[in-house]
């Protein structure tokens, strides 16, 4: 019976990024992040760290497709006079992201690789790719 079954198909306008949702820790860190998908073309999270206790949110991020192309957005409060800076997915190897804005100061590059269901590898870089890099595992 296929009547019916294009309902079971869903688009994956995020080319894959879905697994990202969930909320990941730091390897060895208290740094978190969080991401909920909020249809199958927009992923929404923040960046926080816990303090005392307390949680702080340090950044506020959202993946999403628009015009065809995926986009990460990123707000840092504090930041960039409060605005919400754009990196376009440039190029998506097997399981890696690379989310990208030349003409950004800092950073340039955001970049994301799927080490495994558990395991993300996250890149931040900057000119000549120099930046900081840290392991996240999902947490359950």
């Amino acid at each position: 019976m296929l009547v019916g079954f294009s309902s079971f198909i869903t688009k994956d306008r995020l080319n894959g990024l879905g697994f990202l949702r969930g909320t990941w820790k730091a390897e060895n860190k208290e740094n978190y992040e969080s991401w909920k998908g909020i249809n199958d073309s927009l992923l929404e999270g923040s960046a926080y760290k816990m303090k005392a206790g307390q949680k702080v949110t340090t950044e506020y991020f959202s993946i999403k497709a628009i015009a065809g192309k995926i986009v990460y957005q990123a707000t840092v409060p504090g930041q960039n006079n409060g605005k919400t800076i754009d990196f376009e997915l440039n190029k998506s190897g097997k399981n890696k992201y690379s989310f990208e804005n030349l003409s950004h100061d800092f950073p340039k590059k955001i970049q994301y690789t799927k080490l495994n269901d558990t395991t993300v590898f996250v890149e931040v870089l900057g000119e000549n790719d120099k930046g900081f890099s840290y392991k996240m595992m999902k947490r359950k």
